[in-house]
């Protein structure tokens, strides 16, 4: 535990509200890099897509393993999952694919990209706006709590979040999925 006093009032920082409060900076990076990610060509990078894939599959398994004793989670988990694969599959049709003497090349669509962006920061937003000042209350009255459990208890937050998931699981895999195919049909 983690104690140290500001103006008179103790931050008492517990494991529990350490492992989120790592994952906020993380978070806000991956959004970045996201975002950038969304406009304009990209080169195809199949060992980072493929981590990313893995790495999607571990997240999506673990919201569902977290998820699976709330039916309203484990729903809203799934939901959102099926629903990020759907509109990967639209993004896909949308995304432009292009091989020169430089290498391999996609162009996603900027307005599904930028769509599921603001769809994301906004929840977090709303969230952070409208669960901060009870989560300040409670930690007044018990340090030892977690104070991001309001946080975790949102089926339409985990939603919107495994949505992501599901969408870029999905949309990576069908990059690699449409490269492979170009270069096993030949051009005409």
């Amino acid at each position: 535990m983690y104690k140290r006093t500001r103006g008179g009032n103790t931050i008492v920082m517990t494991p529990q509200a350490l492992l989120p409060a790592l994952f906020v900076p993380l978070i806000l990076f991956s959004v970045y890099r996201r975002v950038r990610r969304t406009f304009g060509r990209q080169p195809v990078q199949p060992k980072r897509m493929i981590f990313r894939i893995v790495l999607m599959g571990a997240l999506a398994t673990a919201m569902v393993l977290v998820a699976r004793h709330d039916g309203a989670l484990l729903t809203a988990a799934a939901e959102g999952l099926a629903l990020g694969g759907i509109l990967a599959v639209v993004g896909l049709r949308l995304t432009g694919f292009e091989t020169n003497a430089q290498g391999r090349f996609y162009t996603p669509n900027a307005y599904v990209g930028a769509a599921l962006t603001a769809v994301f920061l906004g929840r977090l937003v709303y969230r952070f706006i409208t669960v901060a000042p009870e989560v300040h209350a409670a930690a007044q009255q018990s340090p030892d709590m977690n104070p991001f459990a309001s946080f975790q208890r949102s089926p339409l937050t985990l939603a919107i979040f495994t949505m992501l998931i599901g969408y870029y699981l999905t949309y990576y895999a069908g990059v690699l999925w449409s490269v492979r195919k170009q270069e096993i049909t030949p051009a005409q």
